[in-house]
């Protein structure tokens, strides 16, 4: 059924019904919007790449969240004047 994956008439079909689907106005925006998200996405990767890198030479692991410290309902925040003071 799929032995060949993707052939060339293929993926003139599917740049056709894009065409048809979109227009040939929008698409070359689209292209460069997708062109712009790849760019940020591969700079985005490399620096937290390069931040893993950074932690793993100093020898530091993850750092753990900070765990959050329930209310109870005996404090009250007070504002101003609402203290006996």
């Amino acid at each position: 059924m799929l032995r060949n994956g993707l052939e060339p008439w293929h993926l003139l079909i599917v740049a056709v019904v894009a065409i048809m689907l979109f227009g040939s106005k929008r698409l070359p925006d689209s292209a460069r919007a997708l062109g712009r998200s790849m760019r940020i996405l591969k700079s985005e990767t490399r620096a937290m790449k390069a931040d893993e890198q950074h932690a793993v030479t100093e020898g530091a692991g993850p750092v753990p969240a900070p765990e959050p410290v329930p209310a109870t309902p005996s404090q009250s925040v007070s504002g101003p004047g609402s203290g006996s003071s």
